[in-house]
């Protein structure tokens, strides 16, 4: 289940139609598909992805989803199942998309790990991981589908 803030809670089909249709509103505009996790540690860890459709210059429409995890505290850990989550979304994604004839929008995966802090020894494993799946990997400061939008709602 995914929520939209204008449009209220969307099942992945539904998503998927909405974003289709935004596109089709001015077809000849250049679009980015991006797709970004965060995490927050609680009790549990609360992971967020977010679906973002960027019309580029034009404003764009995300979408997001919530869930809780039990794991342990490990930072790398938690990482990795950011960005295996962001893939899974993608993956399904990219397959509606070549399904319905927009197989050739690039989709990237905004990954919260950057060249500062506790994730930059990450950054090769992480990145390795998403472009070896054949999407384009995006680190801070690029990468605010996960550190702007995801993260917004994890909190």
């Amino acid at each position: 289940m995914f929520i939209s803030p204008s449009k209220g809670k969307m099942g992945f089909d539904e998503t998927f139609k909405d974003i289709i249709e935004y596109m089709q509103e001015i077809p000849d505009a250049p679009y980015r598909l991006i797709i970004g996790t965060d995490s927050q540690m609680r009790e549990e860890a609360c992971f967020v992805t977010a679906i973002v459709i960027h019309r580029v210059g034009k404003g764009g429409r995300y979408y997001y989803t919530k869930d809780s995890e039990k794991m342990g505290r490990s930072i790398k850990q938690r990482i990795f199942f950011e960005a295996a989550k962001s893939l899974g979304v993608a993956g399904r994604l990219a397959e509606k998309l070549s399904e319905n004839g927009f197989g050739d929008l690039n989709v990237e995966i905004h990954l919260d790990i950057g060249q500062n802090g506790e994730t930059k020894d990450l950054i090769r494993e992480i990145v390795g991981m998403v472009t070896g799946t054949g999407f384009e990997a995006k680190i801070k400061p690029d990468a605010y589908g996960a550190t702007k939008v995801a993260d917004k709602h994890s909190k």
